[in-house]
């Protein structure tokens, strides 16, 4: 019986997903369907569960409860189909390796268990190295590099990959405003091809910007929907509670937030 296209299927589903730390929930019973090809932003206080939701996704961390599908099936069968780019902070850069070998090991789910990277895969992964702006770069040893300069060459491995859906946990924190330009610009042509990015994002100037749709999270899923109709004020109060400040202006765009930062 020939197999169902992957197209007919949301990239990600998950129902009823809980997590919790030595007893302590950190996510609770959030369950939601992304649509493919949208940029989707997941906003909320500090330990709001948004890493966690992401790990949790990914089969990084055991999960309490709840399933998680991509392309209608258990994640780790979709392997091939997820591209990942981790917090900068939780990755050990003093590891000796350089720049070009970082973005090939994007291309090793392509390989399969018995093959090395050949020309091929130095071609893609110094292709992705250019659109990232660090092809200069290629091999310069990844500790040796700025912070922004790394965060690059870790969306250069992601694009390596090839994937369908990308989770990516603060890509743009603690980057300089060239690299922020250059990260959403490479958001904006993952959608273009199709692809459906999911973004672990701090920054709620930036959002209506940047994000087609948002997932409001705090411990439990608050709202989930299109940016411009989920983005409220109400929905943002009662997310970040007492967390969170506005600056007055006519259009009432929210410009401060106090307490921003992961979870």
């Amino acid at each position: 019986m020939p197999e169902k296209n992957s197209a007919i299927h949301a990239p990600l589903q998950i129902t009823g997903l809980s997590v919790a730390y030595q007893k302590k929930p950190v996510l609770r019973n959030v369950s939601f369907e992304v649509t493919e090809g949208e940029l989707i932003g997941v906003i909320g206080p500090n330990g709001a569960g948004k890493s966690t939701l992401i790990k949790a996704a990914l089969g990084l961390i055991p999960r309490l409860a709840g399933e998680v599908k991509v392309y209608g099936k258990p994640c780790n069968q979709q392997r091939q189909l997820i591209g990942y780019v981790p917090q900068r902070e939780s990755v050990d850069w003093d590891f000796p390796t350089n720049a070009l070998d970082v973005v090939m090991m994007g291309r090793y789910g392509h390989l399969g268990w018995f093959r090395r990277p050949g020309s091929k895969e130095k071609e893609i992964a110094m292709e992705c190295l250019s659109k990232v702006g660090m092809a200069d770069y290629a091999t310069r040893q990844i500790s040796q590099l700025s912070g922004g300069q790394q965060q690059r060459v870790f969306l250069a491995r992601a694009l390596a990959q090839d994937a369908k859906l990308y989770f990516m946990d603060e890509p743009f924190a603690g980057v300089d405003a060239a690299t922020e330009k250059a990260i959403i610009s490479l958001l904006q042509e993952l959608k273009r091809s199709g692809k459906t990015v999911i973004v672990v994002h701090h920054d709620l100037a930036t959002v209506k910007e940047y994000f087609d749709s948002v997932l409001l999270l705090n411990v439990e899923l608050q709202e989930f929907g299109l940016t411009n109709e989920v983005f409220t004020r109400a929905n943002l109060q009662r997310t970040y509670g007492g967390r969170l400040s506005f600056l007055d202006r006519q259009d009432d765009e929210l410009l401060l937030l106090s307490g921003q930062g992961k979870g």
